[in-house]
């Protein structure tokens, strides 16, 4: 099927979350011609389910000692040793003024008595540097800030629209972006510059923090244009999602992790905590160390319960009014966080890796660019530090924004009139029940050689080529490739290292593995791994 419907732009963006919507506005103040398309409505990304807040180090805001550089260092101990410390430099220095920009915009942070904003702390920071909104509302009100400056009717905004392939030249650079429209009807959007940032793959297990959305659709997009991926093996499990039964599937209510922040601890149902002696930092330990922590104390089944753990949080004097999302999640479930410690498990929440991008978005394809969750920029590592996403993606939206002018300023990006005639891909599709399954099983937190051959061996009985003609398919052809190119490089990392934990290799092993791993798509379509790239500054 071809298309039957064109647009033009100097820059397309897939996504309305705070990459995308901070590059787009950034983009439109430069002059460009910009549109914006997503798959759903405007606010359904990620980004409004975003509760702690947006790391950063603010001057004349009573920063109590803490200086950029205090946290460059926690975001580096968090990444276990495979962040690019220049990417961690420019991200973080990039902060202050990002934030300043996001106020000028409209959104409104929290504030104590004496006017200046109100911060917290959470896992793997060594001082009080999250600032929020609404107590735990954080991403609802940068949502709602970035959406209404789009409001005048100046910046386009597609809903409704699923991205499925890139335009390309006969030379590869792309130009452009194939979608479907809300009734399936395919179109073509002429852009010398396409950026990604269409969130994450949260949808490839079968209980994680991201809503239904979060199906990987720019990583395959990119791939099959020919970019490459790197760090897709380190899937972030949040430690504190509510438990709300066995079984539980799809998007589940986060408890912020500034909850332990503001003293509440992990409990098993004896009583007992669970970080004690596990780390330095106890309950304030990185989401890595937490996670697989509790993963460990279920398999022991204290008290009988080998499904979850509690966050005993009845010693906190305002969790209505510091955390109203998270206190009226733990009400519709029955369960009154004043009186009752909250049933709490691990489930999907962040992708440190993605599309391999520079902080400018840039990738190594001429014309296609990505930020945010979407894009591998160095930021995360191995292991994401809490409330550094909202933070790169106003930065690297941003600095993506003023990359893409740069670009058409000098002639660099091609004439969508070049591109090849687009058709609709076909792709191997897997059966989204059974992948979702067998990757919750056993690729999750504690993966090991036999069972992440049996991933591969379920997706090659459950996989079938098929026409992309649909949103559905769209979306289960980019979780099959996602969960191909992450068990690839899972099984490849004999090692344990941030949130890549190997029950047969428990151990980090520096020597052989102080590096990162790239995934590009063979021209029959599969994922493997690439050559050796190694880490900025490693030996």
């Amino acid at each position: 099927m071809r298309p039957r419907w064109e647009a033009r732009a100097d820059l397309v963006v897939v996504g309305t979350g705070v990459a995308g919507l901070t590059a787009a506005l950034r983009a439109h103040e430069l002059g460009l011609r910009v549109l914006v398309v997503t798959k759903a409505s405007g606010p359904d990304g990620n980004t409004r389910w975003a509760q702690g807040g947006v790391a950063v180090v603010l001057p004349g805001e009573h920063d109590e000692g803490d200086t950029v550089g205090a946290h460059i260092g926690d975001t580096l101990v968090a990444g276990a040793g495979l962040c690019d410390e220049d990417a961690v430099t420019a991200v973080i220095s990039g902060g202050p003024a990002a934030v300043e920009r996001l106020r000028e915009r409209g959104a409104v942070f929290d504030a104590k008595p004496d006017g200046h904003l109100a911060r917290t702390r959470e896992g793997g920071h060594t001082a009080f540097r999250v600032v929020h909104s609404g107590g735990d509302a954080t991403g609802a009100e940068v949502e709602r800030a970035l959406l209404a400056a789009t409001a005048d009717g100046r910046l386009p905004v597609l809903e409704q629209h699923v991205a499925v392939d890139a335009l390309r030249t006969p030379l590869g650079v792309v130009c452009g972006l194939l979608v479907l429209d809300g009734n399936g009807v395919p179109g073509a959007i002429g852009a010398p510059a396409v950026l990604l940032a269409s969130g994450g793959l949260g949808q490839l297990y079968q209980a994680t923090s991201n809503p239904e959305v979060a199906t990987g659709d720019g990583l395959a997009l990119a791939m099959r244009a020919g970019a490459m991926a790197a760090d897709v093996e380190f899937v972030q499990f949040h430690p504190t999602v509510l438990y709300t039964g066995r079984g539980a599937r799809g998007r589940c209510p986060l408890v912020t992790e500034a909850v332990r922040g503001e003293g509440a601890v992990l409990v098993d149902a004896t009583g007992a905590r669970v970080m004690k002696g596990v780390h330095p930092l106890e309950d304030l330990a990185p989401r890595d160390v937490v996670a697989a922590a509790i993963t460990r104390h279920m398999a022991t089944e204290p008290g009988g319960i080998d499904d979850h753990v509690f966050l005993d949080a009845t010693k906190l004097d305002r969790m209505a009014t510091r955390f109203p999302t998270v206190h009226a999640a733990c009400l519709a479930a029955g369960i009154d966080p004043a009186r009752d410690p909250i049933p709490v498990a691990p489930a999907a929440h962040f992708a440190c890796g993605g599309v391999m991008a520079d902080v400018d978005g840039r990738t190594a394809i001429t014309g296609l660019y990505a930020a945010g969750e979407v894009a591998r920029t160095g930021l995360h590592g191995a292991n994401r530090l809490a409330s550094n996403s909202l933070l790169e993606g106003l930065v690297v939206g941003t600095r993506a924004a003023e990359a893409v002018a740069a670009d058409l300023a000098l002639g660099l990006l091609a004439d969508p009139k070049t591109a090849l005639e687009p058709v609709l891909p076909i792709a191997p599709v897997a059966d989204r029940d059974s992948l979702q399954r067998v990757m919750s099983r056993y690729a999750a937190i504690g993966r090991d050689a036999e069972g992440l051959a049996v991933v591969g061996s379920v997706l090659d009985l459950s996989t079938v080529d098929r026409v992309l003609d649909t949103r559905r398919l769209v979306e289960d052809a980019a979780l099959t490739l996602a969960a191909r190119a992450l068990i690839a490089a899972a099984a490849e990392r004999t090692e344990s290292r941030g949130c890549h934990v190997r029950t047969d290799f428990t151990v980090r092993d520096e020597v052989r593995w102080h590096r990162t791993q790239a995934v590009r798509l063979t021209p029959t379509g599969q994922p493997v791994l690439a050559d050796p790239v190694m880490v900025w500054g490693a030996a």
